[in-house]
């Protein structure tokens, strides 16, 4: 049975354009780039643009050769007739939603707010929602609504043109433009394990890869392995498994690989640091401890292991032997100590 996805998208384009040219250094919206992505998705089987074309003549002819329907909203008035492009869009997305069960996902090409109660609708009817927006000119509301969105700037093939020698101050970025987080390997590495362990937890059956990507996209879904420099999920993957933070297995698809965390490697040496933080030192309260144990190691970060507090981690090492772990109603603490081999 094909399990292609069918994609239709829907452009918000005074949005878009408006949105490139002032932050973009006065770029005109190219579609290729959008339709390159979600070539790698599935199948696009709708393609829509809204807006006044009278105020973009030259994009009209460059749409059309792009087999997009242009939708004309023809108002006089600007706050009018950008509401009707808005509502004409959600309309049309809803109808093809209800009439066209095929359609699987729905990519809104937007920064706009506006359009959340559109995307929680969808998922509500069980339809995938990517979104597509100019960094800048995003709304912080839209990207988590949506189950994965790209930010326009960063996809392959869009070439910002160089800024000038002489330029004005750029203007004050708006409070409700999405604030990016930093993106390092060691928050990487973090992310990626703390999720892989809890599917292990959750989910019946091994972890692939395929299943990991989908739900670091519900986690962020802004996510992209481009930003951390990886041309591939999968050459991320194997980066990591390279730092020993994850092992690859092969899976029952092929490109598919299973994923897991290292049963020994740096759980087992970090176990050893605990123990010998709490060596010769009587019980140790678990309070202050990390402390301890970062004054011998800086780096270390239980997080990076895949647990979600020092608590489960020591309870790890207590399950593996390396120290005991108990209550104590008078420390009203935990207590840990050495176990003598």
């Amino acid at each position: 049975m094909d399990q292609e996805e069918r994609i239709a998208l829907f452009l918000d384009y005074e949005n878009l354009a408006i949105g490139a040219r002032d932050h973009l250094g006065g770029m005109t919206f190219d579609l290729r780039p959008v339709t390159d992505a979600l070539a790698e998705r599935g199948r696009v089987v709708v393609r829509r643009a809204y807006a006044d074309w009278s105020y973009f003549d030259e994009d009209r002819r460059l749409l059309t050769r792009s087999h997009v329907e242009l939708i004309d909203i023809p108002q006089k008035m600007g706050a009018s007739r950008k509401n009707a492009a808005d509502i004409k869009m959600v309309v049309d997305a809803l109808e093809l939603a209800f009439e066209r069960a095929y359609i699987s996902t729905f990519v809104l090409c937007t920064g706009d707010s506006d359009f959340t109660p559109l995307v929680h609708k969808l998922r509500e009817l069980n339809k995938r929602v990517i979104g597509v927006g100019v960094e800048r000119t995003t709304s912080a509301l839209l990207p988590p609504a949506c189950d994965e969105f790209l930010f326009y700037d960063r996809l392959e093939g869009v070439e910002i043109p160089a800024a000038p020698a002489a330029r004005k101050k750029p203007a004050p970025v708006p409070e409700t433009v999405i604030d990016t987080p930093a993106r390092d390997p060691e928050s990487l590495a973090t992310l990626v394990a703390q999720t892989v362990s809890g599917l292990q937890h959750s989910a019946s059956g091994t972890v692939t890869a395929s299943t990991l990507k989908r739900t670091l996209l519900r986690k962020d879904p802004t996510f992209s392995e481009a930003d951390y420099g990886f041309r591939a999920f999968g050459e991320l993957l194997r980066h990591l498994a390279g730092r020993n933070v994850i092992e690859l297995g092969d899976g029952q698809a092929k490109g598919d690989p299973e994923v897991s965390l290292p049963e020994h490697g740096d759980r087992e040496a970090a176990f050893i640091l605990l123990k010998a933080a709490v060596t010769d030192a009587g019980p140790v309260a678990l309070s202050g401890l990390k402390n301890r144990v970062r004054k011998v190691a800086p780096d270390f970060s239980e997080k990076k292991l895949g647990y979600r507090s020092f608590l489960q981690f020591a309870k790890a090492a207590a399950t593996a032997g390396a120290i005991d772990l108990a209550w104590s109603p008078e420390a009203d603490d935990y207590l840990l100590t050495s176990i003598q081999e």
